[in-house]
């Protein structure tokens, strides 16, 4: 039976299964670098926190001792993640990770280094780690996270071991929020759907009616766009839908992190933080800054992916498909649209979708991006 750890990967048995032998062999023989690979929504943070987290607990991951609190709340002295808000990694960024990989650990025998979407460096900085990767100092253990491993060097690839994630079915993760978070079970398979799989984000939704709220208000303005003028209006409201949810997830998980954070380390309440703790408040501090920094790229993502779903269900009437939809409960309007223009052009509204989100990547000013697209996608 799986341990407490590998809770929040749901539907990846195979996955944790490999992950839990490794384990079980550490003190005798463990492969020192690791590839991570899956779509979005797969888990691939949450198995390399996991991983490591079980990697420096004397129990092998139970989950519940001090060691493990600390990785989960993102704490943990030998365990250090990069994760960047920009484009790509720069060179110093690896470089610094590195230098720290070299120091070893102090609570445990292992040093844990993770790098997040590990497919964002380019191919000096991918070099850069490769020496690392091919003389560790004993105990340091790297785990990467991409989408696929052709996002990564060919010599990268060389010198790991892969775990490969899969996306749970949208049956699999409404049952996972009715059995784990109580959620009713109709509204688990909506928030399932429309979340395309996406376990944080589906949980997010069947939580929070007012995230439900943006994301219907996201897909009603693209479905309303008549003119430039309205195209216009819609990228102001999506730049301002986008930036409401952000804040609002940021500010419910720093202070239930910080909250989880404090009760394991003893304080209570809102007493003084003793000084033997500081440095753990401040680690985890730091870090979720450095996630509100990603979080704003983040969120004009979730929109655009949404939109992808509106016009893909769109597409799927046009052609008679017969596959469900991802928005069911938008059908008259799907229809209405479906109805009302070609195959041909909605095929070309996707392509404007996925190349808005290329030019975002590329640091292109989100407001014109925005702009471009609704203009793009008005209903002529």
């Amino acid at each position: 039976m799986a341990k407490a750890i590998w809770g929040e990967l749901f539907g990846q048995q195979d996955a944790i299964a490999s992950l839990e032998q490794a384990v079980k062999h550490k003190r005798e023989a463990l492969n020192h670098a690791w590839l991570f690979t899956g779509p979005p929504g797969s888990g691939r943070s949450n198995a390399a926190i996991a991983f490591a987290a079980a990697l420096v607990c004397p129990d092998d991951g139970c989950g519940n001792c001090q060691s493990c609190l600390l990785a989960m709340a993102g704490a943990h002295p030998d365990i250090d993640v990069l994760a960047t808000d920009k484009v790509q990694m720069s060179i110093e960024e690896v470089r610094n990770l590195v230098q720290a990989s070299q120091l070893g650990g102090t609570m445990s025998r292992f040093k844990v280094m993770i790098i997040e979407d590990a497919d964002r460096m380019p191919e000096r900085t991918s070099n850069v780690l490769l020496k690392a990767l091919e003389e560790p100092p004993p105990g340091t253990v790297w785990i990467l996270c991409a989408p696929s491993e052709a996002d990564m060097l060919p010599t990268i690839r060389s010198r790991v071991r892969r775990v490969a994630l899969k996306t749970p079915s949208v049956e699999e993760v409404a049952n996972l929020l009715v059995a784990r978070d109580g959620i009713e079970r109709s509204l688990a398979l909506t928030v399932a759907a429309e979340a395309q799989s996406h376990v944080g984000m589906a949980r997010r939704l069947a939580t929070s009616p007012d995230a439900r709220t943006r994301r219907q208000a996201t897909l009603n303005a693209a479905l309303a766009i008549d003119s430039v003028s309205a195209a216009i209006s819609t990228a102001e409201a999506w730049l301002e839908i986008a930036k409401k949810d952000v804040d609002a997830l940021n500010a419910e998980r720093d202070e239930n992190e910080l909250r989880e954070l404090k009760v394991m380390l003893g304080v209570q309440g809102e007493e003084r933080v003793p000084p033997h703790v500081r440095a753990d408040i401040r680690n985890l501090e730091e870090a979720q800054k450095r996630r509100a920094t990603r979080s704003s790229r983040d969120g004009l993502d979730r929109i655009l992916v949404d939109l992808l779903s509106l016009y893909r269900d769109v597409l799927m009437l046009q052609l008679g498909s017969g596959s469900a939809l991802v928005n069911q409960g938008m059908y008259d309007g799907l229809a209405r649209l479906a109805n009302s223009s070609t195959a041909e052009q909605t095929i070309a509204k996707l392509g404007h979708i996925e190349k808005t989100r290329e030019r975002i990547n590329r640091n292109v000013r989100d407001q014109l991006a925005l702009e471009a697209l609704a203009v793009n996608l008005r209903n002529k």
